[in-house]
């Protein structure tokens, strides 16, 4: 299969969970997350609102607001720039429609990538060596590209964030694409060696 064909198949696999199923798989992918510490060894947590069918990340966003942790969302960049920016969530927050219709939080605190500690990112297939197969946009390729060049010092930690059936054996790999340090799915963490 090819990725876009790849997508497809996997998307309608995600429209295709109930709502009490996606309900209890954000509860078992906080309880993970809270297992494995992945809140507690980091300040500054880059997180993404999901989108419809993707598993809900708000009850870890909210478990890592409780914890007093810093926590970003991504900044679409202009059309003629390719880095996201990362937008602290405040108690005020002022939100607005990106130009592909996704909420996004300004703040005035922004960072880059390399200043996240942990960087949960969304996914819509990855496979057992840690490739990652996103929406096609290329934002955090683009955004996280200087860590293909490091051996040592990498941050941020990424982690991505899927629905355990988003899991495939191998994914097509380019010269370009980031590969993941774990992904947290609703059944399990899965670690990556680098």
């Amino acid at each position: 299969m090819n990725k876009n064909e790849l997508r497809r198949s996997i998307r309608e696999r995600r429209r295709a969970v109930s709502v009490d199923e996606a309900r209890a798989s954000a509860h078992r992918l906080l309880r993970l997350a809270m297992r494995h510490r992945l809140l507690l060894r980091a300040r500054r947590i880059g997180f993404y609102l999901p989108m419809a069918e993707e598993i809900d990340l708000l009850p870890l966003i909210n478990a890592a607001l409780w914890l007093g942790r810093e926590c970003y969302l991504p900044v679409v960049p202009r059309r003629s720039a390719s880095r996201l920016w990362f937008s602290r969530l405040t108690p005020l927050p002022h939100w607005y429609e990106n130009r592909f219709g996704i909420h996004e939080h300004w703040s005035a605190h922004r960072l880059r990538a390399q200043s996240l500690e942990v960087l949960f990112m969304p996914l819509v297939g990855f496979d057992t060596q840690g490739n990652r197969l996103g929406m096609g946009g290329g934002f955090y390729d683009a955004s996280l590209g200087y860590l293909r060049h490091r051996r040592a010092f990498r941050k941020p930690r990424l982690i991505g964030v899927a629905y355990d059936f988003q899991k495939v054996d191998a994914l097509p790999k380019e010269p370009w694409d980031v590969p993941l340090d774990a992904v947290l799915t609703d059944r399990a963490l899965y670690r990556f060696r680098r």
